[in-house]
């Protein structure tokens, strides 16, 4: 009898596979806003400093503080700095009106914010001999200084960075309007059954439509992948061959990735099984439900995940295994997030078995469970915004018992 592998060995076993399959993935080029959510390719070296010049943090006076005794003093005032403007030096005695984010004058070393000056407003465009009486100031103050967030030639992004708002936002302060970003893995995502039809197709007696294909590329899309479908293989092995065989040993546009789902059980009529048969994936049991039965493998070079035919088995198999996997080894999707929740009701769990329920988290931290534990439960599925993890050797938990949660 095989030994069913854990979750962290089986989501180790799709991160190794899945090296194999980002070793040749070539990089691109894309403007900052279509790089939203891919990985960068290369490091990024900041080509200037951040900020490039010293610029005041305050609305107020630029001044040199040597020229200020510790009970202040009085001082002519110069002409105003505005952003964007480069000031003329500013000659001792003077204080020079200055916006914030202006230019720090050549000879200024500290500003006063204007709430600190008597008066504290400044003086009218057209005032002549204007001053302004200022209290003393250590040099530095509410003065941002050149380089002080990043250095120029700093590292400021390394290969691998998901690139979000802040990350290209970065980019963009640094001047940089493009970005190299890793290209995405191709999939080639095939559903099967005799009983599974398209959505908008006649339902005939015994058949069900295919939710799976739209749950899964759905998830691939919003990790980052770009999806191929194949449509809805049968339950004849030699037809899954023959779409298997089609899109790997395309030259133009190969995929990197084959997900299938369904057929992966024990059971007499398990096609994808069968159409394996002969090829290097492997068909074993994870210690986990829903999605115990799992494939991993190659098919003519290609890494290959057989994932179970029910709805809630395959979006768990995705969410456990293969959408970790890719953080851990392309960069992105950004992990879910992980928190803890409050049970509002007790639960039990198989023994053996690492367990994934779906439930809700309130704004108060309590966590109401969507549906029960089986594998076909869609419409608990759509109710739920996390997935609730039971680890292995945890049979019952009461209500107020404190469990790990991933936010979907």
């Amino acid at each position: 009898m095989t030994v069913p592998r854990s979750v962290a060995d089986h989501r180790q076993a799709v991160a190794e596979l899945l090296t194999g399959a980002t070793n040749n993935n070539g990089h691109r080029r894309l403007p900052l806003l279509e790089a939203l959510g891919k990985a960068l390719a290369v490091d990024v070296y900041a080509p200037l400093s951040l900020p490039p010049f010293a610029n005041s943090q305050m609305d107020g006076f630029a001044v040199r503080s040597a020229d200020i005794p510790d009970d202040g003093a009085e001082l002519w005032v110069a002409a105003p700095v505005p952003a964007g403007a480069a000031p003329a030096p500013l000659k001792a005695g003077f204080a020079a009106p200055i916006m914030t984010g202006a230019m720090i004058p050549d000879g200024a070393d500290a500003v006063v914010p204007i709430e600190k000056a008597t008066p504290n407003s400044f003086p009218e465009a057209t005032a002549k001999d204007a001053v302004v009486d200022v209290p003393a100031v250590a040099p530095g103050t509410y003065v941002r200084n050149a380089g002080s967030d990043i250095e120029k030639g700093a590292l400021a992004l390394a290969a691998g960075s998901l690139l979000g708002p802040a990350q290209l936002g970065l980019l963009a302060a640094l001047g940089l309007a493009t970005v190299e970003v890793r290209e995405s893995l191709r999939v080639l995502l095939v559903t099967t059954g005799d009983e599974v039809v398209e959505p908008g197709e006649e339902l005939t007696a015994g058949k069900i439509y295919d939710s799976n294909g739209t749950l899964l590329e759905a998830s691939m899309r919003q990790a980052g992948l770009d999806v191929v479908r194949a449509g809805i293989s049968d339950d004849d092995p030699a037809s899954l061959l023959t779409v298997l065989h089609r899109y790997t040993r395309k030259t133009d546009s190969p995929v990197d990735l084959i997900v299938t789902t369904g057929g992966v059980s024990k059971g007499a009529y398990e096609v994808v099984r069968q159409a394996m048969s002969g090829h290097a994936v492997d068909f074993l049991p994870v210690a986990m439900q829903p999605g115990g039965p799992q494939g991993l493998g190659t098919f003519n070079d290609v890494p290959f995940l057989g994932f179970p035919g029910n709805p809630v088995s395959c979006l768990v198999s995705f969410e456990m295994f293969l959408r970790p996997a890719l953080s851990q080894v392309v960069g992105h999707p950004a992990p879910r997030l992980v928190r803890k929740a409050v049970l509002a009701e007790p639960l039990t769990s198989p023994d053996g078995k690492h367990q994934v329920r779906r439930g809700t988290v309130g704004g108060d931290g309590v966590l109401r469970m969507e549906g029960g534990a089986g594998s076909h439960l869609v419409h608990a599925l759509a109710r739920a915004n996390a997935l609730v993890q039971i680890p292995i050797g945890v049979t019952e938990l009461a209500a107020g018992a404190e469990v790990e949660v991933w936010m979907l």
